[in-house]
């Protein structure tokens, strides 16, 4: 074989490579990083996951750089309430957000003094031991870039017995009709603990973050970088599947060493 034959045969199978990758994570499995707090305490800044793109169905949004080749949505399916999911947010659709589902077509959904009240009835919650997260590397890059604290407040900042930074948030267990648990963070009191009474409507979602101080989700109007509003079904993505990564963002290029220490080992292969 020429050197000429082998560069095309190198070329088509670079190619053939590339178009697989791309079907595989369009139609399969595709990679998602956290960049912000607004999951936690489920989810951190430096968490990766691998979201199930097969979960609900496909639509343009299903396809990189949100492609028009697929008319509508095909093979749909409602997410389960509870559900951690990833969307294209309103308005513009241009950003993946990552929320849980609280609320499904027909559903009323009401948050009065902080607590979620659903078809008229308020989730259980009840009180259980402090989240405490250490302050890393990430957490401080991310709340330099917005402008804010890598703690809610300097209220809830506080130093461990090694000198480490870290900040301490009450905790709350809630639960939804269909049994689903997860933890979430009530900081503190904000306008958005009492929200209007809205009636989820055909083709769309409720969705709030874990961090109910820090996410802007469906008590928001949708507005771009301010709040998602009623995301249509149309919109999603997939459904977070299980963590392969996650990192503090202490690791340097330069120190070998560093990639190894900044990996946080026990948040790998947890699932939803």
């Amino acid at each position: 074989m020429s050197a000429k034959e082998e560069a095309v045969d190198t070329v088509r199978f670079l190619a053939l490579l590339a178009i697989a990758v791309l079907i595989f994570r369009s139609f399969f499995l595709s990679p998602f990083n956290i960049p912000s707090e607004s999951m936690q305490p489920r989810l951190l800044i430096g968490d990766y996951l691998l979201v199930n793109k097969m979960a609900y169905g496909y639509s343009k949004y299903s396809l990189p750089f949100s492609a028009p080749l697929i008319p509508g949505r095909i093979f749909a399916r409602t997410p389960e309430r509870g559900d951690v999911v990833v969307f294209k947010a309103p308005p513009v659709a241009d950003n993946d957000y990552i929320k849980r589902v609280i609320g499904l077509p027909g559903d009323s959904v009401q948050v009065k003094d902080g607590i979620v009240w659903l078809n008229g009835t308020p989730l259980k919650r009840e009180a259980i031991a402090d989240f405490v997260i250490p302050v890393t590397p990430n957490m401080v890059e991310a709340s330099r870039a917005t402008g804010t604290l890598p703690c809610f407040s300097m209220e809830f900042e506080e130093v461990d017995a090694a000198g480490q930074r870290q900040c301490r948030y009450k905790q709350f267990r809630e639960t939804l009709p269909n049994g689903k648990s997860y933890n979430i963070l009530d900081i503190k009191d904000i306008t958005e603990d009492n929200t209007p009474l809205t009636i989820v409507p055909a083709g769309h979602l409720f969705l709030m973050g874990d961090n109910r101080d820090r996410s802007a989700d469906s008590r928001f109007p949708a507005m771009e970088n301010q709040g998602i509003g009623l995301v249509p079904e149309e919109n999603l993505v997939g459904h977070a599947l299980v963590g392969m990564f996650s990192t503090d963002g202490s690791a340097s290029w330069l120190n070998p060493i560093s990639w190894l220490t900044a990996a946080r080992w026990s948040r790998i292969g947890d699932g939803f």
